[in-house]
């Protein structure tokens, strides 16, 4: 039965910000317990969670297990967009509603990001700031540098945040190209990109920026096989979920010149939700590599928004109150 009197616990299942003094302020402020605990496991999540009537999550998996084992829980809120640590199918079979945060939280962030990698990764910057730190001090150290103006820059996806970068990107004179089998090809004449098979997109680009969401079907979009199709002077950009790239093939790609350099905001192996992460990926040895903590959605006012938006979300599906950004469709528990 959902409570509407202001009683019950909401767990934190993980989180990186430092402290939880916004959700305690919501949470606790609607009469509801706060449990704040740092889960690297599904199993964690049960053993934390099992009892709790709502659960914010960041990194840590909510999968079917999670969910048969809770008694109580009636709502799983995302914070972020993507939910594919969360099992909405099995999260819906029992009646628990997931919510997320739109993408306009950090849409802005992500874009800056996105540009920002593509032209560290363009123009050599980490490459050149290495050597002159070592001191070498010579143009060479990055050749080639080829000028951005008049070559292609693709994106895989055209939503709210690959919209941002196209617009960004145009200024720096290149042609934009995109894919997106989802989305009417208008979509994207009208903000003068070019529409394009994901074969075209990959064979194409002269940079390939990754904006899409992580499912089982994007998961490896660029294996081998992929990444041996694109030119040997591309540059890759994944701004989305790290598992859409296969590393050892990106490994393999860069060593052996199949692309010229890639720029990382995830790894495959997602370090955020491991325990005792160290840094042990052939990736970040590679010099035309640059590679950042899934940072792309930060800035003080993103980190702000979303955990007040997963905060606001539990409560209000808690008491009684229709999610703002609800990804499934449930049915009220009387």
């Amino acid at each position: 039965m959902t409570r509407t009197d202001g009683q019950g616990t909401i767990l934190i299942a993980d989180y990186d910000f430092g402290d939880v003094d916004i959700e305690r302020a919501i949470i606790e402020g609607a009469g509801f317990r706060l449990v704040a605990a740092q889960c690297k496991s599904e199993d964690e999540v049960i053993e934390r969670g099992r009892d709790a009537d709502g659960v914010l999550t960041q990194y840590a998996r909510v999968g079917a297990r999670a969910v048969d084992a809770f008694t109580r829980c009636r709502v799983i809120a995302r914070y972020g967009t993507g939910v594919d640590i969360v099992d909405v199918d099995a999260a819906t079979r029992r009646g628990i509603q997931v919510t997320n945060a739109p993408n306009e939280w950090c849409a802005e962030e992500v874009a800056d990001h996105a540009v920002a990698l593509w032209l560290a990764a363009a123009r050599k910057v980490c490459q050149y700031d290495r050597a002159t730190r070592q001191g070498e001090w010579h143009w060479k150290t990055g050749q080639p540098i080829w000028r951005l103006r008049g070559r292609v820059l693709g994106l895989l996806s055209f939503g709210a945040i690959a919209r941002l970068i196209a617009e960004r990107a145009q200024a720096f004179g290149v042609e934009v190209w995109a894919h997106d089998p989802f989305l009417d090809e208008s979509e994207m004449r009208s903000r003068d990109v070019r529409p394009v098979s994901f074969d075209d997109l990959v064979e194409g680009a002269d940079y390939l920026v990754v904006q899409s969401p992580l499912t089982p079907r994007t998961h490896h979009t660029f294996d081998r096989a992929t990444l041996g199709r694109m030119k040997p002077s591309a540059v890759l950009v994944n701004t989305a979920r790290g598992p859409i790239v296969e590393d050892a093939a990106l490994l393999q790609a860069l060593t052996e010149g199949w692309i010229a350099g890639a720029a990382l905001d995830d790894l495959e192996e997602e370090p955020a939700k491991q325990r005792d992460w160290r840094p042990r990926n052939a990736l970040l040895d590679l010099p035309n590599v640059i590679v950042t903590p899934h940072a792309a959605y930060y800035s003080e006012e993103a980190v702000g928004a979303v955990r007040r938006i997963a905060a606001e979300e539990a409560v209000r599906v808690l008491t009684g109150r229709p999610a703002r950004s609800p990804v499934n469709d449930v049915t009220p528990v009387p």
